[in-house]
């Protein structure tokens, strides 16, 4: 069970805070390029407890950093975004990306002391549709990690942001849970319903068994069953968890599922989750399917607003029960609310802003949650009290041979072994952007 100070642990992300500061030293979505115009509105953003604004200067650099102007601390949101840098309306300083004061407009020449002063600004880069920051070190700062999905070139991705109003663990929990497929978006259906053989082997047995383990990058899991209509076959659904915030889901057959989950944390209650995957000829038609299959088309976004929680919001959410058809759930649907990810957003924002896993029961099938847990908890004691950090933090390669997928093998097979014989057959998006 997870006691209560370990759930504040893992919960709380602020400055200061164990698990925010383990958290910013990895490099972190923060926003889509497509949000940042040069020399346009500042977007405000919240990240790890903090309020921040980003921008894109004249030159196309994105900058992010605090929102208070070191002067007199009015929001740089109202500022001048111009000629390289953000000028503050209040007094007329002016600060480029890296936080450099380049101008004191109200102060005579012979008296300014502009090197002296610096607006607390993180490092920030591009990659492929995607703005990262890092938190942590600014003298310090890792390579971008190379993650499969981030190194395939914008125009063959999909990339959604979605605000989910609930702790960051509970909703990256919901991802790395593989048991609540068959129940939660396919509990009305049969083994009939799908030409994928995958998706028949998870609705014809609903209870699979559970082998993980420890990895340098965070965990690895796979539910295993019998295949559906495959005598002597094995069913794996293999995924892992990245540190310190990302999951990578088996949404398909491991050789060609190229996809990525963040789970960011805006505060301690609201997380920005990041959904990354390949296109194909496939992908449309089978999201539809899917999503036909559980009960709905999936959820819509409310217009954007500049409020610093007004990013990516769902038109189908908790103050209207997610729009909810309770006929339809008697009928076809095994929820009544429309859409896989909907689904998804629906029962972890049940549990509260932060679960109290202290009434929790858990059962062989969390073994991944379990697992995880214990990760996060052992990386953020170990960063608390010497400064040692998972290795990934420092080697951004370290993810860049990892993928969520499903396969099969003959029964008794050595699932680590299946794994690796694939991904050394797979075209790796790394391997491509090396050569």
């Amino acid at each position: 069970m997870t006691t209560e100070a370990e759930n504040e642990t893992l919960t709380r992300v602020g400055p200061g805070t164990k698990m925010g500061e383990l958290m910013r030293q990895f490099w972190i979505p923060a926003a889509m390029s497509s949000e940042l115009v040069a020399d346009g509105d500042p977007v405000r953003l919240m990240l790890l407890g903090e309020k921040l604004i980003a921008f894109r200067d004249s030159s196309g650099r994105a900058g992010i950093m605090d929102h208070r102007c070191p002067h007199r601390c009015a929001s740089l949101f109202f500022g001048r975004n111009e000629e390289d840098g953000i000028r503050c309306v209040y007094h007329g300083w002016k600060f480029d990306v890296d936080g450099n004061c380049l101008d004191m407009a109200n102060v005579p020449p012979h008296r300014d002391f502009k090197q002296k002063v610096k607006a607390k600004a993180y490092k920030a880069e591009e990659r492929n549709g995607l703005v990262w920051v890092f938190m942590g070190d600014q003298e310090n700062v890792p390579g971008l990690p190379e993650h499969e999905a981030t190194l395939v070139p914008e125009e063959q991705m999909m990339i959604n942001f979605k605000l989910r109003e609930c702790n960051w663990l509970q909703a990256i929990e919901g991802e790395i849970d593989t048991s609540h497929l068959g129940f939660l978006h396919f509990g009305s259906v049969g083994k009939g319903n799908f030409e994928d053989a995958t998706f028949r082997s998870t609705v014809a047995n609903r209870a699979p068994e559970y082998i993980s383990r420890e990895t340098d990058y965070g965990a690895v899991y796979a539910a295993h069953r019998p295949a559906a209509e495959r005598p002597g076959m094995t069913n794996w659904r293999l995924a892992h968890f990245l540190f310190p915030c990302f999951a990578l889901p088996p949404l398909a057959a491991l050789d060609t599922n190229v996809s990525l989950r963040g789970y960011i944390p805006m505060d301690d209650e609201n997380t920005m989750c990041v959904i990354l995957f390949k296109k194909d000829n496939r992908t449309a038609d089978d999201w539809a399917e899917r999503n036909a299959i559980a009960g709905g088309d999936d959820f819509h976004c409310l217009p954007n607003t500049t409020d610093w929680k007004g990013r990516f919001r769902l038109k189908e959410n908790k103050e209207n029960d997610y729009l909810i058809d309770r006929d339809l759930q008697r009928t076809k649907s095994y929820t009544g609310i429309g859409g896989i990810l909907l689904q998804d957003h629906a029962v972890v924002e049940s549990m509260g802003p932060i679960s109290d896993r202290t009434l929790e029961h858990l059962a062989p099938s969390d073994r991944m949650i379990t697992e995880t847990r214990r990760a996060l908890l052992r990386a953020a004691d170990a960063y608390a009290k010497d400064g040692t950090l998972p290795a990934a933090a420092s080697d951004p390669s370290a993810f860049a041979r990892t993928r969520g997928g499903a396969f099969f093998t003959e029964d008794g097979a050595d699932w680590i072994e299946s794994y690796d014989e694939i991904m050394s057959a797979a075209p790796i998006a790394s391997r491509i952007a090396a050569e």
